[in-house]
């Protein structure tokens, strides 16, 4: 895929935010697949009981619209960061961020209500995603991703894309402490719910204020939230058994 791509169908989304012309993005909805209930119809992971067949098929449409298969990753709300250099997805890295330098190179992040986060420098050298839901947060995923970025983060514009909003997502106490251990500010992003020791968190201010404390200071989208958007988006707090989509970002080739 090189200069202007065809418009991707209307089951993607283009992140709207100004990254250089040399990086490209994408975000999947639920929309577009072929798969059945409940993962209807565009499920693109593997673990979550779909049928595999209906997964590669989804994997497939989407991968036309790609320059390569994406680096898939087994995420397991860490902080650890895969590069997708020269990976053959034969054995997908236990990582929840990637980082990718080389041109056509496709960082993938799958969610249903934790927050995509798709980054990239001014200069469109270097980009990655990461898969922040609060345990990855509170972990450092943000951090290590700008980290094995290697560039200034002043220098670094962030999108975050869907994820369940702060009217649906109801946490206890333990959330709530394992952020305010390192950032007392973050209570502004915790409003207390009707039971003791319940709080609802907003999940697109904690990743802004890591962001920010990091030192990005251009962070773009948030918002959008999976739980209420049935029609678009997967969202495991609201279904349980369910799919997932995908953020993705590369250097254009």
């Amino acid at each position: 895929m090189s200069g202007q791509a065809a418009l991707p169908p209307a089951f993607f989304i283009a992140p709207d935010w100004p990254a250089p012309s040399t990086v490209r993005a994408l975000l999947t909805t639920r929309r577009g697949g072929v798969g059945k209930a409940p993962y209807e119809s565009c499920n693109l992971a593997t673990h979550v009981g779909d049928d595999p067949a209906a997964v590669a098929a989804n994997r497939a449409i989407l991968r036309r619209h790609l320059p390569a298969e994406p680096l898939w990753l087994e995420q397991v709300h860490g902080a650890t960061v895969a590069t997708a250099a020269g990976s053959d997805n034969s054995a997908p890295p236990r990582a929840d961020a990637s980082v990718a330098r080389g041109r056509g190179e496709v960082c993938a992040i799958l969610t249903a209500d934790c927050l995509p986060v798709l980054l990239c420098d001014d200069t469109g050298t270097v980009v990655a995603a990461a898969h922040a839901g609060w345990r990855g947060l509170a972990a450092g995923v943000l951090e290590a991703a700008l980290a094995r970025m290697e560039t200034a983060p002043k220098r670094v514009m962030a999108w975050m894309g869907p994820a369940i909003g702060p009217a649906a997502f109801e946490v206890g106490d333990e959330v709530r402490a394992a952020f305010l251990e390192t950032d007392t500010g973050a209570a502004a992003a915790f409003r207390a719910g009707a039971a003791r020791g319940k709080w609802f968190a907003d999940l697109f201010m904690l990743a802004r204020r890591r962001l920010t404390r990091a030192g990005v200071e251009r962070v773009h989208g948030g918002g959008v939230c999976s739980f209420s958007a049935r029609e678009q988006f997967f969202s495991y707090r609201r279904e349980g058994t369910t799919g997932r989509f995908a953020s993705l970002i590369w250097l254009d080739e």
